[in-house]
């Protein structure tokens, strides 16, 4: 990488050569960028058998919210150098699967992009459709690349860096009894959010139960926590939706249980305490005063670090027959009382 790469291809680069003895590292696909070939990693980490359960962490789908990316690669790196020393991280790794995908779209980081190099919002590109109406633009749309959120051309495959995240997901999560995806992004509103599918339709996925009660333990776990979980559908729905997609994949695999799950820092909070940041297009999705990017790291590292824990003992909190029955009574009430007839 030269001296001008952004800071984050930067740090990519070092974990390349730093880990290669501890992380499995592989490229997915390749993207052209400004004249240059950008390649699009995963790294993985930990027990690679089957058995065992998973939980995959993304960052930079949107080149703009590089905040997502750097999160990522904060964990990546805070996880390389507890490895030498520490044997609880070490006894961890027997039982379970770590998988990072830190830099979705290199290309949009590059160029400072929402969208990837051809123009492509990545997570407007699967071909999910919505059934319910959804916002004019913001929820997908194929009129011009020229204009955000665009999903691409009908009839053309998904971009490769879409069709790299999803190759990667059915590989090491989805084949898996339970797995757990995080995707970090940035940009809606002044609270962090952590939503779960569906993007496409109101109705609840068929794994409330299990989302309400991942709810549940994150709360009894962080008493002092100021996010918000709830389903996407309650702020937007949209086309197109890669978690979407993968969810409907997963639950043709029968028994197994996928829980796909997007971080949403709210960013409007760093413009709100410093509204010079309105200015720069990457001040509206990144925090751009150091102190507060320190915050935000402590922040959200426990965060990855909680649902990596989470994941490594899900048979301790998984609910089960009328534990679950009740799961989906409490998911309901909270999160879908105004939805007419919610399926299952």
């Amino acid at each position: 990488m030269s001296q001008t790469d952004p800071p984050e291809l930067t740090e990519l680069s070092r974990l390349i050569e730093e880990g290669r003895s501890h992380f499995d590292i592989r490229e997915l696909c390749q993207v052209q960028c400004a004249g240059r070939s950008l390649p699009v990693h995963s790294f993985t980490l930990g027990n690679d058998s089957p058995e065992v359960p998973a939980v995959g962490f993304f960052g930079g789908v949107h080149g703009l919210e590089r905040i997502g990316a750097e999160v990522v690669l904060a964990y990546m790196r805070s996880l390389l150098m507890r490895l030498p020393w520490d044997t609880v991280l070490r006894e961890q790794l027997k039982g379970v699967r770590l998988v990072f995908m830190p830099m979705v779209n290199p290309g949009g980081l590059w160029l400072g992009t929402r969208a990837n190099p051809n123009g492509v919002d990545l997570m407007r590109n699967s071909p999910v459709e919505a059934v319910e109406p959804v916002p004019f633009m913001i929820g997908g749309h194929r009129l011009s690349r020229g204009l955000p959120w665009y999903r691409g051309h009908s009839q053309a495959p998904m971009e490769a860096e879409s069709a790299a995240l999803c190759e990667l997901v059915e590989r090491e999560l989805l084949g898996r009894r339970f797995s757990l995806a995080l995707d970090c992004h940035s940009g809606f509103g002044s609270r962090d959010r952590i939503w779960f599918p569906f993007a496409h339709t109101a109705q609840p996925i068929g794994h409330l139960p299990e989302m309400h009660a991942l709810r549940t333990i994150f709360d009894q776990s962080n008493a002092h926590h100021t996010y918000i979980f709830e389903p996407q559908s309650r702020q937007y729905l949209t086309h197109g939706d890669l978690w979407d997609h993968l969810y409907l994949r997963a639950t043709e695999q029968g028994e197994r249980i996928f829980l796909p799950l997007t971080l949403e820092m709210g960013s409007w909070l760093w413009v709100k305490k410093n509204p010079r940041q309105i200015f720069s297009r990457y001040g509206i999705f990144n925090p751009l005063i150091v102190h507060r990017q320190q915050r935000v790291m402590r922040r959200h590292l426990a965060l990855l670090d909680f649902f990596t824990r989470a994941a490594s003992s899900y048979g301790n909190w998984l609910p089960t027959a009328a534990a679950r029955e009740r799961h989906r009574a409490q998911a309901l009430a909270c999160w879908y009382s105004e939805v007419v007839n919610p399926g299952t």
